[in-house]
C-alpha cells in the first residue's frame, strides 16, 4: 500500500527516512511529503498550498493510500479524508488531533517576520521530549524550518460528512490511548467523536517517534495498512 507521510510543524519529508526504510522492508510504499513552506524555501506558502500538495499525492497514489499525519499535520491528513473520502483508505493521526471547521490550523506560537520559528524546548518539557537527549535536541532545533504565517494562521475548511466513514487510527506517543479516549469523550476532539471506526495504538515515545522509535512506528503503520 502507498503510505503518505506528513510531518508536523518545522519538519520536512526527510524526518521520515528511517520510518520509510522500515516500511519498505515490510512491503509497503512510503511517500514522505515535503510541504510547501517546510523545506522548499518558500516563506509565502499558505495552508491551501499544503492541502493542495497533500491532495496531489493522494490523487497520484496507487490504489487507495493510507494517509499519516503527525502532530499539527493530523489536520492535513483529516483534510485529505474530507476532500477524498472515497480515495483515502485510512487516516493515521500520530501525536495529535484534527482541528475542526473554521479553526486556525496552528496558531500555537509567536510569529516573527511572517513566520513561526521553532520556539525552543521550554513548551515541550516533560513527556513530549523526555526521550530526546541534548544532542538530539540541538540537531532538531538547528534543522527546524520556520512555518510561514499563511500556513500557521490558515483556516481549516471541512465540507464532506463522509470523512467520518474513513477509518482512523490514533497513535499515542506522549499520551496513552486511555487519555486520548478521555479527551475525545470530554468533547476536546469533536471531529473524532463522530468517526464510525476509531482505533488506538500505543507507542512508548515522546512527541516525535519518527526520531526515537522509527522501527516501532513503522511496524504500527504497516499493521494499520495491512
Amino acid at each position: 500500500m502507498d503510505v503518505l507521510l506528513i510531518a508536523g510543524l518545522w519538519l520536512d519529508g526527510s524526518v521520515w527516512d528511517e520510518v520509510s526504510a522500515e516500511l519498505r522492508s515490510l512491503g509497503h510504499n512510503p511517500v514522505p511529503l515535503t510541504l510547501p513552506g517546510q523545506g522548499d524555501g518558500s516563506t509565502s506558502a499558505t495552508l491551501d498550498d499544503q492541502v493542495a500538495a497533500v491532495l496531489a499525492a493522494v490523487d497520484s497514489a496507487s490504489g487507495r493510500p493510507m494517509v499519516v499525519g503527525h502532530s499539527a499535520a493530523c489536520t492535513l491528513a483529516w483534510l485529505a479524508a474530507d476532500a477524498r473520502p472515497e480515495k483515502v483508505s485510512k487516516t493515521v493521526l500520530v501525536g495529535g488531533f484534527p482541528a475542526g471547521d473554521g479553526k486556525r490550523y496552528a496558531d500555537f506560537f509567536e510569529l516573527r517576520d511572517g513566520v513561526m520559528p521553532f520556539p525552543g524546548w521550554a513548551p515541550f518539557e516533560g513527556p513530549d521530549s523526555a526521550d530526546l537527549d541534548e544532542e538530539a535536541r540541538r540537531a532538531f532545533a538547528a534543522a527546524a524550518i520556520p512555518v510561514p504565517e499563511g500556513v500557521a494562521n490558515g483556516v481549516v475548511r471541512l465540507t464532506d460528512e463522509r470523512r467520518f466513514e474513513v477509518p482512523v487510527l490514533v497513535v499515542c506517543p506522549e499520551f496513552t490511548p486511555a487519555q486520548a479516549r478521555e479527551l475525545i469523550d470530554a468533547g476536546d476532539a469533536p471531529e473524532l467523536a463522530k468517526v464510525t471506526r476509531l482505533d488506538f495504538a500505543d507507542i512508548d515515545s515522546g512527541h516525535w517517534p519518527m526520531h526515537t522509535e522509527p522501527a516501532e512506528l513503522a511496524r504500527l503503520l504497516a499493521a494499520a495498512a495491512s
